[in-house]
């Protein structure tokens, strides 16, 4: 019975609505994630290295050993790819700010402004209020007469 019981639990958590939006917006986030990385690398990045002399930031590196052969082997060279990590970061402060303007725009939608509601009119008299505030008058009233 054990069994039964930790996988009802596991079905009631996996079909909570929230569980599944958030499936959801991985994938589109992951697809998104894709067409802004593409405009990036190939738009974005071209026109940029392109301004600064037609360079292609992912082919920049710094070599610490270049290769060479050993012991009738040939081995690789030892780089540092600081170009490719400037791409990534360019990419990834793009889709960041991406997902910052869609999100925005997005709740800016949702939440439409809206106009306040006027207050509510304040709530009618009970009728003994109503009869209280009689005698308040006439008594108000006599006390006025018996001034003149």
């Amino acid at each position: 019975m054990a069994k039964s019981t930790f996988l009802q639990d596991f079905k009631a958590f996996a079909m909570k609505g929230n569980v599944i939006d958030m499936a959801i917006g991985v994938i589109i986030g992951g697809a998104f994630g894709k067409i802004v990385s593409s405009i990036v690398g190939d738009i974005i990045m071209p026109l940029i290295g392109l301004v600064l002399g037609g360079v292609n930031f992912t082919d920049l590196k710094w070599v610490l050993r270049h290769e060479h052969i050993e012991h009738g082997k040939e081995v690789a060279a030892v780089t540092l790819n600081y170009g490719n990590f400037i791409q990534v970061t360019i990419d990834f402060l793009i889709i960041a700010f991406s997902i910052f303007v869609f999100i925005k725009l997005f709740t800016n939608l949702m939440h439409k402004k809206e106009v306040p509601a006027a207050p509510p009119a304040p709530p009618a008299p009970s009728a003994e209020e109503v009869l209280l505030t009689q005698i308040r008058d006439l008594l108000q009233e006599s006390a006025d007469k018996n001034k003149q």
